[in-house]
């Protein structure tokens, strides 16, 4: 990250501070830290005032921290307590804003403990802004979702009677990991038969069999930005009638968003555009998460499109999943999930694997 983003970035927090009445603002969140800073140690703490940019961390980061963070004071802190004293006295500053989303009960009484600070507990600092890209973590999130593409397009030949979830899953990592992939955005999900109706299964012993759905979620996970996506598969030469009623019940759901989805809606009118679809055929019940999420450095951030999102608008620059589903108990379950940003006049695909769900065999 070049030092006119992190200028940029943190003129966009120093604004902020007299809407929090706060004078300074201490970051521990490891996604917010790396956001600001471009540090991507997993210890560290930023304190920013509106003319200090301080980054306290210990002896196995400072020569990555002062490469990596160069527009940030490096502070050397050795985990005492009179050390992050001295941290948080250096600010010159008596009234600090706290993430009150990721700090524990424990770590704030700490804080309180070693320092006569004024604390101010914050909802939401970074996260609002983390919401809408730049080009430069598009371009890593385009490349981080081409990587998924190309390995779920392997899917079909992959997959085999007699093979077990967690084998099918161990291929697709390995797929990904051998076109560059960092890591896994999650846990692969290979769900089949009856297990393909719990939409976060965890791949197990279940041996594939012809007449399977299958619900396959994945993404990779590259410079720190995370890929998602879901496509469901029939396991035999002909699907049932069953099974093409749910999947074109799904995909008409999706389309259907994809076809109206702009900047200004609220995410649940987003939600209400597939969830309405559902609900209409008779499968309501059975479809009982939000119909997406943002993603980025963390794989579920806001906006969230979800019955619950009224107050959550959407805006240009924002990388949203759509993921329709339909989970029946006994029987299996189908998604299908895409991974889009959001323009002025619609959206971007960022996923592009085909869906094609029948496998012979």
């Amino acid at each position: 990250m070049n030092n006119d983003t992190t200028q940029e970035r943190l003129n966009a927090i120093r604004g902020k501070f007299d809407e929090w009445h706060v004078d300074g603002l201490l970051i521990n969140s490891a996604m917010n830290r790396r956001w600001l800073s471009g540090f991507t140690g997993s210890a560290g703490q930023l304190l920013i005032t509106r003319d200090k940019a301080l980054l306290a961390t210990d002896f196995r980061y400072w020569e990555q921290a002062a490469a990596q963070a160069p527009a940030f004071t490096l502070f050397k802190h050795d985990r005492t307590e009179k050390k992050t004293a001295e941290f948080l006295t250096a600010a010159g500053v008596d009234k600090i804003g706290l993430e009150g989303d990721h700090l524990t009960l424990n770590e704030a009484a700490r804080l309180k403990k070693v320092a006569d600070i004024s604390w101010v507990s914050l909802e939401k600092t970074v996260e609002p802004l983390r919401q809408i890209k730049t080009e430069a973590e598009l371009d890593i999130l385009r490349a981080a979702a081409a990587i998924t593409d190309k390995a779920m397009a392997q899917f079909n030949e992959m997959a085999r009677p007699g093979l077990t979830e967690k084998e099918v899953a161990w291929e697709l990592e390995k797929a990904m990991r051998q076109m560059g992939a960092d890591g896994m955005a999650f846990d692969v999900i290979v769900a089949s038969g009856p297990n393909a109706a719990l939409p976060h299964h965890r791949p197990g012993d279940r041996f594939l069999q012809a007449g399977d759905a299958i619900v396959v979620d994945m993404g990779a996970k590259l410079d720190g930005y995370h890929s998602d996506m879901t496509r469901s598969f029939y396991l035999g030469n002909e699907p049932d009638e069953q099974y093409w009623t749910v999947y074109n019940l799904v995909q008409k759901a999706q389309t259907a968003v994809l076809d109206q989805i702009k900047p200004g809606m609220n995410g649940k009118e987003v939600d209400a555009l597939a969830r309405d679809i559902i609900a209409n055929a008779g499968h309501g019940e059975y479809f009982g998460h939000g119909l997406g999420h943002g993603v980025g450095l963390f794989i579920h951030e806001a906006p969230h499109l979800s019955t619950r999102a009224e107050k959550e608008i959407m805006q240009a620059g924002m990388t949203v999943t759509i993921e329709p589903g339909v989970y029946i108990p006994g029987w299996g379950g189908v998604r299908i999930e895409d991974l889009v940003v959001l323009t002025d006049k619609g959206f971007e695909y960022l996923s592009h694997c085909p869906k094609t769900p029948r496998i012979p065999v």
